[in-house]
């Protein structure tokens, strides 16, 4: 029988980069986001897109949630991309 540890039964957080556009000089707002549960780092940055935001989430519906309800819901946002890691 295989030695199984509570520690490797545990699943690793899904990570997302969602990639924003904003309305014009409005990233700042996006990137004060970074309060919201399950955003772990968000940044203004130059480029095809105004801002970055990196989630961790435990479930895609938990994500799905985070990125439609919340960051999608804010006023200056006006389109998004979302790249989902793959480690």
């Amino acid at each position: 029988m295989a030695n199984l540890k509570p520690r490797s039964l545990r699943r690793k957080p899904i990570r997302a980069f969602v990639l924003i556009t904003t309305s014009p000089g409005t990233s700042e707002d996006i990137v004060r986001s970074r309060r919201i549960k399950g955003v772990k780092l968000a940044n203004s940055v130059f480029g095809r897109y105004d801002a970055v935001v990196v989630i961790e989430a435990d479930s895609l519906e938990e994500l799905k949630k985070i990125i439609y309800e919340v960051i999608e819901q804010h006023p200056n946002v006006i389109r998004t991309e979302t790249l989902i890691s793959l480690q």
